[in-house]
C-alpha cells in the first residue's frame, strides 16, 4: 500500500473512530510491516474508498480491529458485504471488540454484528491504550461463529496482548 492509499484509509479511520480506538498515523502505518496485519479496502469505479477493514490473521483466529464505511456510503450494505465476505472465508474463529451497549450507536453496532452471526460474550475485557497517556478502554468481545467463555477466550487474549497491543 502506497503512502497516498494509506493516508486515505487513515483519514476515514480518524473520521470513524475516537482517538482512544486508533493509533497515531505513524503507529498505524507501522502495522503494515507486521506479517499478520492486513488492510482490506473496498473502492468504487472511480477509485474512492467505500470502506476498509484493519484485520489481524493469526494461526488460531482472526481479529477485526477496525471496520469503517465512508460516511457518504453508510446504510448501503457495503460494511455487511465486506464483513460477510471476511467471515465466510475464515476457517478459524473471528473476534472483535465493541463498546458496551450504553447508547443507541453502540447498541446498533452490536446488532449489526449479531445479524452477521457474531455473538456478544458475557465477560469483562479491557483494551490497552493505543496511544501514550490514554487509559485502558472497557470493551466487550464478540465472536464468530460461536460464543466463547472467558476461559475459551484466554489463548486469543494472550496473542492479542502480545501481538496487537505489545503488552508483556
Amino acid at each position: 500500500m502506497n503512502k497516498v492509499q494509506f493516508d486515505e484509509v487513515f483519514e476515514l479511520m480518524e473520521a470513524s473512530f475516537p482517538d482512544t480506538e486508533i493509533r497515531t498515523c505513524e503507529g498505524q502505518r507501522a502495522l503494515l510491516a507486521h506479517p499478520a496485519y492486513r488492510l482490506n479496502v473496498s473502492r468504487n469505479e472511480s477509485g474512492e474508498i467505500l470502506a476498509f477493514m484493519g484485520v489481524w490473521e493469526f494461526e488460531a483466529f482472526r481479529f477485526v480491529e477496525h471496520i469503517a464505511v465512508n460516511p457518504e456510503q453508510r446504510g448501503g450494505g457495503i460494511g455487511k458485504k465486506l464483513m460477510a465476505a471476511y467471515t465466510s472465508g475464515s476457517s478459524t474463529p473471528v473476534i472483535l471488540e465493541v463498546e458496551p451497549a450504553n447508547d443507541t450507536d453502540s447498541k446498533r453496532r452490536i446488532e449489526f454484528y449479531e445479524r452477521l452471526g457474531f455473538h456478544l460474550n458475557a465477560f469483562d475485557y479491557f483494551q490497552p491504550p493505543l496511544r501514550e497517556g490514554q487509559p485502558e478502554l472497557a470493551l466487550q468481545i464478540m465472536s464468530y461463529p460461536e460464543p466463547m467463555s472467558e476461559e475459551e477466550f484466554q489463548p486469543y487474549k494472550k496473542v492479542l496482548m502480545a501481538e496487537v497491543y505489545k503488552q508483556a
